[in-house]
């Protein structure tokens, strides 16, 4: 997972409130690797920002920082205690998505239950609507 930090002067730190009803949704799983790596790296009070950009041969594919501080209009809440982030647009591509983690002999990473998601590309990693 990427940990960038980079913050723009337009970012503002938003307090968490409660999920919109379509936000995106973690696991238990993904809450307990979100809060390791958090500890691991000493980001503790950062966000965990979700967001769609382009990519991959499908055309969307999934971005996933830790942030010290979220930017202007991004919809913030709060889950088990990661406190999430995502911008508008994202946000109707990621309603009602789940957010997984999973570990198995081929490597460990997050994986995305997507009903958005028309198709993906082979390799799994960027997908269309």
């Amino acid at each position: 997972m990427d940990t960038t930090t980079t913050t723009p002067a337009s970012a503002t730190s938003t307090a968490p409130q409660s999920a919109p009803p379509t936000a995106v949704r973690l696991t238990e799983a993904a809450v307990r690797q979100v809060k390791e790596v958090i500890k691991a790296q000493g980001f503790e009070g950062y966000f965990f920002s979700i967001r769609v950009v382009p990519a991959g041969c499908s055309g969307l594919g999934y971005d996933l920082n830790l942030v010290k501080e979220t930017k202007a209009g991004d919809s913030v809440w709060e889950q088990d205690g990661v406190k999430l982030a995502t911008d508008g647009m994202s946000s109707q591509y990621l309603a009602g998505t789940e957010i997984d983690y999973v570990s198995a002999i081929t490597g460990a990473g997050f994986k995305f239950n997507n009903p958005n998601a028309k198709s993906s590309c082979g390799c799994g990693t960027s997908f269309t609507t």
